[in-house]
């Protein structure tokens, strides 16, 4: 799922997919749940299978309020899973298999989460990864008003952001962070199931704090209150499409299952590419068009190469390494603790009433006019159609 080619058939597996959730409640009683999903992206259907499961364990403990799932956007994961059209064209249709795992998977870790709430705090921390990702549509970036991008210092954004959960007895339980770029270290060639640099990045630091900071305990851990929030994480592998049946004994949950829980989040990816070498004509070996992303007008000849290259498996270890690195960075220096109440906000926009401004040099601001199409949204001007892609990949 992700590059749209009907002809990348799964052939095996690189390494397993997972999902990773964290619970954080408040003494007022509110509390959020998030996913990060070993996936393209989320899916609707997918998340009203799980809520549906949820409220069939919890009552109303768990909407689609509190609720968020979120995918890694890797294009080594299985597709299928989605309820449009254009998502499951190159799938030849809904993949009921793809569906269950999925389902099951996200429905066990929260229960495993949910099951292993206790008291702690959440720190943030913030720092700028340099090497791991690089505009994949540069030519386009300069379309952008010269005032506008004067603004940034990079013509992608560099910064990762990442939350430390530690448990009040326990110490450190885990983190989540968000770092833009694609999961297109392994390309569009390959054939094997995979979490691409992201999904590598979760394991490395996962097994890093296994097998270096077991018996540690970090100094920020020393002074937290016993009662500030409780939270609960967990991971989980595929259940193999067997749905749980019933909560889970305390004897696997969390703490005696996987004592850390890292999840490396998407960000804003659009043009983020890890692809750091840039992009070359596989046909000559030179570089792409600048101007178009082609090779002799096709934009199929056109592939980026990633660090390793040409071994897209090395690609893939060292863009993982690097967001790995720099997570380890944060976590470490983690000293800002949230304090506050837990809140969340969802929203419904319909976009068959939307309006859209968009100025034009000596032309003032035109109003454009809008249908809603089946594969997504076209603005139509007088003299031209503006067309807004589900994705771009």
């Amino acid at each position: 799922m992700g590059y749209a080619n009907s002809g990348q058939i799964a052939s095996g597996i690189h390494f397993r997919l997972r999902a990773r959730a964290f619970i954080v409640t408040d003494p007022q009683g509110n509390r959020v749940v998030f996913v990060n999903l070993d996936a393209c992206m989320a899916s609707q259907i997918v998340t009203i299978k799980v809520l549906e499961r949820l409220k069939a364990r919890y009552g109303d403990v768990y909407t689609e309020k509190n609720v968020a799932i979120s995918g890694i956007h890797t294009h080594g994961g299985p597709g299928g899973y989605l309820q449009y059209v254009t998502y499951i064209v190159t799938s030849l249709g809904f993949v009921r298999q793809s569906f269950d795992v999925l389902v099951d998977g996200i429905e066990k870790t929260i229960v495993q989460a949910h099951e292993s709430l206790r008291p702690g705090s959440v720190f943030v921390n913030k720092g700028d990864l340099l090497d791991a990702g690089v505009n994949r549509s540069p030519n386009s970036y300069l379309n952008n008003p010269a005032d506008e991008r004067s603004k940034y210092k990079y013509n992608v954004d560099k910064e990762m952001t990442l939350l430390k959960f530690v448990d009040s007895q326990c110490g450190p339980i885990g983190s989540f962070n968000w770092f833009a770029t694609h999961g297109t270290s392994m390309s569009r060639t390959n054939s094997l199931i995979s979490g691409d640099n992201k999904g590598a990045a979760a394991r490395f630091m996962e097994d890093w704090f296994q097998n270096e900071q077991k018996n540690k305990t970090s100094d920020s851990s020393r002074e937290i209150p016993r009662r500030l929030l409780d939270i609960g994480a967990s991971y989980s592998k595929s259940s193999r499409g067997k749905r749980v049946a019933k909560p889970l004994d305390a004897k696997v949950r969390v703490r005696n299952n996987a004592s850390f829980v890292s999840a490396f989040c998407q960000s804003n990816c659009g043009d983020v590419s890890p692809n750091t070498l840039g992009t070359f004509c596989i046909d000559t070996g030179l570089p792409c068009d600048f101007n178009h992303s082609t090779c002799n007008g096709k934009n199929e000849l056109c592939y980026g190469r990633g660090p390793g290259y040409p071994d897209e498996f090395e690609s893939t270890r060292i863009i993982g390494e690097k967001q790995f690195k720099m997570a380890v960075e944060l976590f470490n220096e983690a000293k800002e603790k949230l304090r506050g109440k837990i809140g969340y906000q969802r929203a419904y926009i319909d976009f068959s009433n939307l309006q859209v401004t968009v100025p034009k040099a000596g032309d003032g601001m035109r109003r454009l006019k809008h249908v809603q199409l089946q594969w997504g949204l076209v603005l139509i001007s007088n003299k031209e159609m503006i067309r807004v892609m589900p994705f771009g990949d």
